[in-house]
């Protein structure tokens, strides 16, 4: 943890007198700074071996700023921002969700009131961001169906890792997909999302309110993050959560069927940038198989 120290370090926050290894996250090297005479602090730095691009790039102000999004246009509770610059991101302490089918049912009125209540006439977001150490193009359009091809499938394909788990058959599968899209989804209004919201990135304020973490925020289709949730092992406790998400949000009862699509865009992500990919590359083929 001495490359997180050093950090903190050099900006300016001398009090810390250890960093302790934190898991969990998969981008960044991220600890737990303690201190002196102050609270303890969550931070992360991208190492210096990530590729991407996304060292120098802005990424933690793109991500500080899209807590702040989420908190205070969508109501969500996040971490306080303590510091944001170009190598670290520094926030508050969050707690370690509870094991609670309450803390879930909680969650999925959060959830609805941020997609419900953000409505937005465009797709996008006024400036790039990152998911992981990819960058997240937010290229402002009017037609979600061409803004999700465009920017979050097809632009995964040139992804070294990814032109080598894809065959040519199943990329011409992709572009078919893309094409259809306006008859496999609906045709819904973009909504402030989230953006990488699986399981890991919700847990709970001192209070044991759901917060989330780790964002990359856009104004989409609000059955991204579902599809992320979704799909991504949900654990049993949260079962109650999509019921009741589904009754506030008005969520015709077909929805489960579009989630393999819909959750492409974050598989091809985890294939770009993992050599290890989880099942994600077997995962796309098998989505892609009716469109061969």
């Amino acid at each position: 943890m001495n490359f997180l120290a050093a950090g903190l370090s050099r900006a300016g926050m001398n009090d810390v007198i250890s960093v302790e290894s934190v898991s969990g996250g998969l981008a960044a090297v991220a600890g737990i700074a303690h201190r002196t005479n102050a609270s303890s602090m969550f931070v992360k730095a991208f190492a210096a071996e990530s590729d991407g691009g996304a060292l120098d790039s802005g990424a933690f102000e793109a991500e500080a700023e899209g807590l702040a999004a989420l908190r205070e246009v969508g109501g969500l509770a996040t971490p306080e921002v303590i510091l944001a610059n170009r190598e670290l991101l520094v926030l508050s302490l969050l707690q370690p969700r509870p094991v609670s089918a309450g803390f879930w049912e909680r969650f999925a009125h959060g959830l609805a009131h941020l997609h419900t209540s953000t409505v937005h006439p465009r797709f996008g977001w006024h400036r790039d961001n990152w998911l992981g150490r990819r960058r997240q193009v937010n290229t402002w359009a009017g037609d979600g169906f061409a803004f999700f091809a465009e920017h979050r499938l097809l632009r995964w394909l040139s992804e070294p890792r990814v032109e080598a788990a894809l065959d040519p058959a199943d990329r011409a599968a992709m572009h078919r997909l893309c094409d259809r899209l306006p008859e496999l989804l609906p045709d819904r209004p973009a909504c402030l999302t989230h953006g990488d919201l699986w399981a890991q990135n919700v847990l709970a304020t001192l209070d044991g309110q759901p917060a989330v973490i780790d964002p990359a925020v856009s104004y989409m289709w609000a059955e991204v993050d579902l599809a992320h949730l979704w799909t991504t092992a949900p654990p049993p406790e949260s079962r109650r959560f999509f019921d009741i998400y589904a009754e506030l949000t008005g969520l015709d009862d077909g929805w489960r069927s579009r989630m393999p699509i819909i959750q492409l865009r974050q598989h091809l992500a985890v294939v770009a940038q993992f050599d290890d990919d989880w099942g994600a590359a077997e995962t796309i083929r098998a989505t892609l198989q009716p469109f061969r």
